[in-house]
C-alpha cells in the first residue's frame, strides 16, 4: 500500500469513482458522501460548484477496494495539487498503433536514460507511460518534459506519427477556476487485471511477473534533473505543443457549445502560389526557417478539420 501510495500521488482531499448508467454509458465523478442525497443537484451543477459537497479523502482502504477484484471499483486521481503541481507525469496512447507509438516513446527514454513504467489500459486497447518524480514540481515543467519526448521520438522516428497519443496527465498547466483539472484511471485495479490488462508491461508488452517488484525498483525524477532535460532536449529546437483541454466535463469543450462562434479574417497583401502541409500528429504549415503549430489538428477535437482549415 505504501509503494502504490508513494507512485501514484495526486490530489488526496478528493477522488474520482468510475459509474455506469443503465443505458450503458460510464464516467468518472468525485466520491462524494452526499451523492443522490436529498441535496444532491449533480443533474443541474458541476460537483465542484456545489455547496453541499462533502467529497471523500484517499485512504488505504480505497486504495484497497480498487486493487480487489471482488469489489469491483475503479477509482481515479486528480494528478494536480492545489499549488499545481504534481508527482507524475503520464502520456495517454489509444487506437490500433498505440503499441508502436508507446515503444517509441520508450526508445527515446533509454536514450536519454528517463525512468519511465508502460502500463497497459483497463480496457487492453491503449497504454500509458508514467514518469514519476521525487517531488511535487510544477505541472509546466513536467508537461515540457512531456512535450520535450514527444518531439525527440518524433525526430528519431519521422516515419512515425503518433497519431495514437491522445493526451498528457496533467493536462494543464494550470488549475482551471473552480475545477480539479483532468483525471486519469489508477492502475493495477482487480477485474481487468485478471485479464492482463491495466498492469505493467515491457517493451513486448508482457506483463511482469512480480509487478511489486518492479515498481519498487523505479527510479524518480530529481527537479534539477527534469530541468536538465528540458533543456538540453530543446536547445536546438522548439516544442511540439500538445494542447490542452478540461477533461472533468466534456461538455465544457468550447467547440460542442451551441452557438458557439466562429470567425474568420480576410488576407490582404500577395499569396503564396504553393503551401506546403504536413499532416502528422498535427498539421504543420511551413514557414520562412520555422513552422507554425496548429494545436492538436485531429478532427474529434474540432480545431482543425480533416481538409486543414480552422
Amino acid at each position: 500500500m505504501a509503494l502504490f501510495r508513494s507512485l501514484f500521488r495526486g490530489r488526496e482531499d478528493v477522488y474520482p469513482v468510475r459509474w455506469t448508467n443503465k443505458a450503458g454509458k460510464s464516467g468518472y465523478s468525485p466520491a462524494c458522501q452526499n451523492e443522490w442525497t436529498v441535496v444532491c443537484k449533480k443533474l443541474q451543477i458541476k460537483c465542484s460548484e456545489c455547496v453541499h459537497q462533502a467529497f471523500e479523502s484517499i485512504s488505504n482502504e480505497i486504495i484497497s477496494r480498487h486493487l480487489d477484484a471482488k469489489k469491483n471499483r475503479t477509482i481515479g486521481l486528480y494528478p494536480m495539487l492545489q499549488d499545481e503541481t504534481c508527482w507524475f507525469l503520464a502520456m495517454d496512447f489509444d487506437k490500433h498503433n498505440w503499441q508502436q507509438d508507446a515503444v517509441a516513446v520508450l526508445e527515446t527514454c533509454k536514450e536519454w536514460q528517463i525512468p519511465s513504467a508502460l502500463e497497459r489500459s483497463r480496457s487492453g486497447n491503449g497504454g500509458h507511460v508514467w514518469f514519476f518524480f521525487n517531488q511535487p514540481i510544477e505541472a509546466e515543467i513536467a508537461r515540457k518534459l512531456g512535450c520535450a519526448i514527444l518531439t525527440k521520438t518524433m525526430e528519431r522516428r519521422y516515419q512515425i506519427s503518433l497519431d495514437s497519443y491522445d493526451r498528457l496527465f496533467p493536462n494543464q498547466d494550470t488549475l482551471p477556476k473552480g475545477g480539479f483539472g483532468n483525471l486519469i484511471a489508477l492502475p493495477l485495479q482487480g477485474v481487468p487485471r485478471k485479464e492482463g490488462n491495466s498492469v505493467f508491461v515491457d517493451e513486448t508488452f508482457q506483463p511482469y511477473e512480480d509487478l511489486w517488484s518492479y515498481l519498487a525498483g523505479m527510479e524518480k525524477l530529481p527537479i534539477d534533473r527534469v530541468q536538465h532535460l528540458v533543456y538540453e532536449m530543446t536547445k536546438e529546437g522548439s516544442l511540439l505543443s500538445t494542447g490542452a483541454w478540461n477533461e472533468t466535463d466534456e461538455q465544457d469543450l468550447p467547440w460542442t457549445k451551441t452557438g458557439a462562434s466562429k470567425h474568420s479574417a480576410l488576407i490582404s497583401g500577395a499569396l503564396p502560389s504553393q503551401v506546403n502541409v504536413v499532416h502528422s500528429n498535427m498539421i504543420y504549415i511551413e514557414k520562412k526557417g520555422s513552422a507554425i503549430c496548429l494545436h492538436q489538428a485531429a478532427s474529434k477535437f474540432g480545431y482543425v478539420s480533416e481538409s486543414g482549415f480552422l
